[in-house]
């Protein structure tokens, strides 16, 4: 009677097992089961709940469509190297020195430059006097 009941337990977790990696295979974008090829989204803009337009890179060309919920729409055709993000093009570096000292829709006053000077300038203007 042991033995019964260890086998059928062994095989109910056996099956589980098996459907639970199933269920986490299934569960992989198509993209990431794709190894190979070349079909890339390079931008997406949404333009009411049901449209949008996409521009998608296969192979060296880059596709614009236009998408809603019934079909997809080739719009036209754009140079990839338009939509290629470049790193330097993302993040603009300054300097601390060369922000102005004052903000151009402020009351004159210098603006804070660290979280002291700035606690400092709340409690200035939120004071009772």
């Amino acid at each position: 009677m042991f033995e019964l009941a260890l086998r059928i337990g062994f095989s109910v977790f056996i099956v589980l097992g098996l459907m639970w990696a199933l269920a986490r295979v299934l569960r992989r974008p198509l993209s990431a089961r794709r190894a190979h090829g070349s079909l890339a989204v390079l931008n997406h803009q949404q333009l009411t709940r049901n449209a949008a337009v996409t521009v998608v890179k296969v192979a060296d060309r880059a596709f614009v469509l236009g998408v809603t919920e019934t079909q997809v729409s080739l719009l036209g055709e754009a140079e990839v190297a338009a939509f290629e993000r470049h790193e330097h093009e993302e993040h603009v570096h300054l300097d601390p020195d060369e922000l102005p000292g004052m903000h151009p829709a402020g009351d004159g006053r210098p603006t804070p430059r660290t979280w002291t000077s700035t606690l400092d300038l709340i409690r200035d203007r939120t004071s009772r006097r």
